[in-house]
């Protein structure tokens, strides 16, 4: 164990020291609070945002645009792990003890804001850090907003943020019209490097959804730039995202999910770690090694969930130490442990739900014939520049 804690601190330290000086990044509440919030004066606003909608200070947007001048806050709404960010299940209505305002769960009964829900709204504003990846439902909520706005006549409005693993890297298969839920809002690849805003633009455009939408972009944000170099605090924006490091992982990882594999959900270390009780962990590190991916290394991990998935049961498997937050490619990481899994446990490995985040039925039906994982990944580069070339107009930041 002892060694263990050696080579992860080891291997942090490295990947930090390829990251440069942080720069000072202004998000979109920032902006909008530098001009009195003027684009909001004389608007009825609902505010969608939950405890990562803060200043580059800490203040919370909520009581930002409480306070503002010729601004009436109206009503609150919350998305998926609701209004603090720590509910693991369905979420109910509350009320912010701050403001009084009544807090209206977009994860509960309802996932798109109801007619009852918006009266008295001339405006919805959104605000909450995503993470950067195709099925984190953040984005879902935010569409879902979009649409309830075009359908009442009600501005939108995102206080953009950054994408904390960049803006640059896109890979995963796109997800077809016909796949589209609420862990796929869009047609996107599975890392889409986009910010909330930059969505909110494509959503509308290439839906043609009759919605005054406005973005605040930030200031100060490069496409290249990551989370550390911002200079923003880091808010662990779910439960299972306690750490920036499982932003980075989560893409790949989160893949097989739905498979009977822990992804570390009930560990200190989600999307961290995976395994079984079925799993071979020495097995499975040396397999994955070989690879010699970039930015990352393997090695065998016993650990045993306090929830979720094998919950009290003790598994094996393997930590992913990423080493390199450049080099590292988190979806094609998560391919070559799919295929490594199918490989070595292809009787104990249940893969019946594995196409529910990954979305591509062509990709699933290659891992499990054993096609070399490369091969896999290489049939999705097409796809992705036409990607780049469709996401091109709706860019904010170079």
């Amino acid at each position: 164990m002892q060694g263990h804690i050696v080579l992860r601190a080891i291997t942090l330290a490295t990947a930090l020291l390829t990251l440069p000086i942080a720069a000072q990044v202004r998000t979109g509440i920032d902006v909008l609070t530098d001009i009195d919030c003027s684009p909001l004066r004389d608007c009825k606003v609902g505010l969608i945002t939950n405890h990562t909608g803060r200043t580059r200070d800490g203040r919370r947007t909520v009581d930002v645009l409480y306070a503002a001048k010729d601004v009436t806050l109206v009503t609150l709404f919350s998305p998926e792990h609701g209004w603090q960010g720590v509910v693991d299940k369905k979420v109910s209505d509350t009320v912010d003890e701050a403001t009084g305002l009544k807090v209206f769960s977009l994860y509960g009964k309802a996932r798109k804001p109801t007619t009852e829900m918006l009266q008295g709204i001339d405006t919805l504003v959104f605000d909450i850090q995503d993470i950067g990846c195709r099925f984190y439902t953040y984005v879902a909520t935010m569409r879902k907003a979009i649409e309830a706005a075009a359908e009442h006549s009600i501005r939108f409005m995102v206080l953009d943020r950054p994408n904390p693993i960049g803006g640059i890297v896109m890979a995963g298969p796109i997800l077809q019209t016909d796949r589209l839920d609420f862990v796929g809002a869009h047609t996107m690849p599975l890392r889409h490097g986009m910010t909330a805003g930059e969505l909110a633009r494509m959503i509308v455009g290439e839906n043609g959804l009759k919605v005054s939408l406005e973005v605040i972009a930030c200031s100060g944000w490069q496409r290249a730039d990551l989370w550390q170099h911002t200079g923003l605090t880091w808010i662990n924006p779910s439960p299972n995202i306690r750490r920036l490091t499982q932003a980075l992982t989560y893409p790949g990882i989160g893949i097989i999910e739905g498979t009977n594999v822990s992804v570390g959900r009930g560990t200190d270390t989600p999307f961290e770690i995976l395994g079984a009780p079925w799993c071979e962990g020495q097995k499975l590190a040396k397999l994955l090694n070989q690879a010699q991916l970039p930015g990352v290394a393997f090695v065998p991990a016993r650990f045993t969930p306090t929830s979720s998935k094998h919950k009290n049961t003790a598994c094996e498997g393997i930590q992913i130490l990423v080493t390199n937050w450049r080099k590292y490619e988190a979806v094609r990481t998560g391919i070559h442990i799919a295929c490594a899994l199918r490989t070595l446990f292809p009787i104990d490995w249940d893969t019946k739900r594995l196409d529910w985040l990954l979305k591509d039925k062509a990709s699933c039906d290659a891992i499990l014939a054993g096609i070399d994982p490369d091969e896999i990944i290489s049939k999705w580069r097409r796809p992705l520049d036409l990607f780049r070339l469709r996401r091109g107009p709706f860019l904010l930041y170079e």
